[in-house]
C-alpha cells in the first residue's frame, strides 16, 4: 500500500493510509480546503460581532445606534439564531448575546442570561 498524500510505500499496519501525520494532516487539509475556507471566514465574521458586543454591552442591556455599530465593523448578516417573543420582538443572537432593532437606527443589546 501506498501512502495517499505523498506516494511513498507505507510500512506498517495494513489499514495504514499515510506514512506519517504530516501527509495525513496534508492530505486532510486538502480535502476540507474549500469548506474550510467559508467556515473560518463566517466564524471570523461572528467572532468579530461577538467582541464587538461584549465590549458594549457591560450593564447586560444597552441602546446604540446603528450607525455606530457599522462604524465598529458590525456586520448584520451574521448571526448564530434568530429568537420571536410571543409579543412579537426579534432578537438576532450570537451565542449568548442578542440585539434586536428599534425604531430611529438604533439596536437593543442585551444578554441572554440562559
Amino acid at each position: 500500500m501506498n501512502c495517499l498524500e505523498c506516494g511513498e510505500k507505507i510500512i506498517g499496519r495494513s489499514d495504514k493510509k499515510f506514512c506519517n501525520d504530516a501527509c495525513r494532516n496534508a492530505y486532510n487539509n486538502k480535502q476540507n480546503k474549500d469548506s474550510s475556507n467559508l467556515m473560518r471566514n463566517v466564524n471570523n465574521k461572528l467572532r468579530k460581532n461577538y467582541r464587538i458586543l461584549v465590549e458594549i454591552n457591560t450593564d447586560g442591556k444597552t441602546k446604540i445606534a446603528k450607525s455606530k455599530l457599522n462604524g465598529l465593523g458590525f456586520d448584520f448578516d451574521y448571526f448564530t439564531n434568530l429568537k420571536v417573543y410571543k409579543n412579537g420582538s426579534e432578537y438576532k443572537f450570537i451565542y449568548d448575546y442578542g440585539y434586536k432593532l428599534l425604531e430611529e437606527d438604533f439596536v437593543l443589546i442585551v444578554k441572554n442570561q440562559a
